[in-house]
């Protein structure tokens, strides 16, 4: 009997796993909160990449590629955005195309496909506006003294619902700065009036920008419209941000927003959080410099996406060792024959139903790499069948890609031996081999070997990857 799937996702509405039912199963709508654009990102950044590619890529597995629609926003105007133009003495929209650029770079090295749509936030100020105008009519909002547009917090019933918070607590201890027209402390701004040498739109209260949680409102129900299945996001992102989308989105339609809110974990590195200050904050790009992607991706997806995930030299250290191993069994094997549904693929799709636990789905991995181990000098036809399943399944996680050789020997970094360096001395070490001059042979292993470069004997001679 085929697998029927049973997906449940853990829903941080209600705080429950739910089994998730899309509002049309003809056309999923995922929509996940992207980077603000005015720097390179971070590992932090590489989890929301790669956790919402992971979900994208199983759903489009279960109802169809054409029956899911992913979107990604960016935004490309805030107060950081406009500070580090300012002190960079260039035009922000200048700043946020290179960072936009830099993104997809890191993005694809590290497997994640692009989203569906990838809309920018100064591309859609009609809509802003129109929603903010919206709110007012609905009495969200109001137009301050000061210049600025502010949602009225105390209008909207479900305030607090996602975050847990409770809008009375939240308003103690809190006061209105001098400078603000807002009535109540919660209140939050939707537009904000120019400042001189600001970027600025034009709009009914004059000239601005919008505030950065109506940027994702106007964005998101402009493209899978006023009611949709899944948002995401890092955990960061729960309050305000996602607390304050939920009472524009509904305040302006009259309508629920979203059914599934899902969030990821937060990155720690060595057990501390992460940040400038402790001295401990890494882009993608200088952790690519150490790791090959795929095992940063590979690490990433050790950890389930709600849990938090700890960062460390030693933790990718061994996600380079787990996946080399996936590698060396796919080595010296073509994978063939048709791939059928075994007790392997239901195990591994039971794992990702489970609110997309990827641990689990590893797990089948690695027993699948240890049959193919243990048939391949056996019974090739099944170790090759076996083999065909394991890229087929870890390609759903955005493993097992490559060619074997093109992981396992990796780039030279300039640094150790070439390639046909070490083709040349292994060579050498056969001739000493066979000449029973075994110092020689040892003695070119160990030096290849303090160089980053593993020799491995077998029936079929000696391999090599990069350690």
């Amino acid at each position: 009997m085929a697998y029927q799937h049973q997906l449940k996702v853990h829903n941080n509405l209600s705080k429950k796993l739910e089994p998730f039912v899309p509002i049309d199963p003809q056309q999923v709508r995922m929509y996940v909160c992207g980077m603000t654009v005015y720097d390179y990102c971070h590992i932090g950044h590489a989890r929301v990449l790669v956790v919402f590619d992971i979900i994208n890529r199983y759903l489009r597995h279960i109802f169809g590629s054409g029956n899911v629609t992913y979107v990604r926003n960016i935004t490309d105007i805030d107060d950081k955005i406009i500070q580090r133009a300012n002190d960079n003495g260039e035009d922000f929209n200048a700043l946020t195309e290179r960072f936009i650029a830099a993104m997809h770079e890191d993005a694809d090295a590290l497997g994640v496909a692009r989203p569906d749509q990838e809309p920018r936030a100064t591309l859609f100020m009609a809509e802003i506006i129109a929603m903010i105008e919206q709110l007012i009519a609905n009495g969200y909002a109001y137009a301050a003294s000061n210049g600025d547009v502010y949602y009225d917090v105390s209008k909207f019933e479900g305030y607090g619902s996602l975050s847990g918070k409770n809008p009375e607590d939240l308003r103690a201890g809190e006061r209105v700065a001098v400078d603000e027209g807002k009535d109540d402390p919660l209140d939050f701004v939707l537009w904000k009036a120019a400042k001189p040498g600001e970027p600025s739109w034009d709009s009914p209260w004059g000239k601005g920008r919008p505030g950065w949680h109506i940027e994702c409102s106007a964005m998101s129900t402009h493209a899978l419209g006023e009611h949709f299945d899944i948002h995401g996001g890092g955990l960061d992102l729960q309050f305000p941000h996602h607390e304050n989308e939920i009472a524009q989105s509904e305040g302006a339609c009259g309508c629920k927003f979203v059914n599934y809110w899902l969030h990821n974990g937060f990155v720690r590195v060595d057990n501390e959080k992460m940040s400038k200050s402790l001295g401990n904050f890494f882009t993608i790009r200088e952790v690519m410099a150490k790791y090959d992607p795929e095992v940063i991706r590979y690490f990433i997806l050790t950890s389930h996406y709600r849990s938090p995930l700890n960062y460390s030299d030693q933790h990718l250290d061994n996600a380079k060792a787990a996946l080399t191993s996936l590698y060396n069994a796919l080595r010296g094997i073509e994978p063939a024959g048709d791939v059928q549904e075994s007790d392997y693929s239901r195990r591994f799709y039971t794992a990702l139903d489970d609110d997309f636990a990827t641990p689990g789905a590893l797990a089948v991995l690695f027993e699948l790499a240890h049959e193919i181990n243990r048939l391949r000098n056996s019974d090739a036809a099944t170790s090759a069948q076996l083999a065909a399943q394991l890229v087929q399944l870890g390609g759903m996680l955005g493993l097992l890609q490559r060619e074997p050789e093109q992981f396992l020997r990796g780039a030279s970094s300039g640094e150790g031996p070439s390639d046909e360096e070490i083709e040349r001395l292994i060579e050498e070490r056969l001739a000493a081999r066979r000449n029973k001059d075994f110092a020689t042979s040892d003695r070119i292993r160990d030096e290849l070997k303090a160089q980053g470069v593993v020799l491995e004997d077998g029936p079929q001679g000696t391999t090599w990857r990069r350690d």
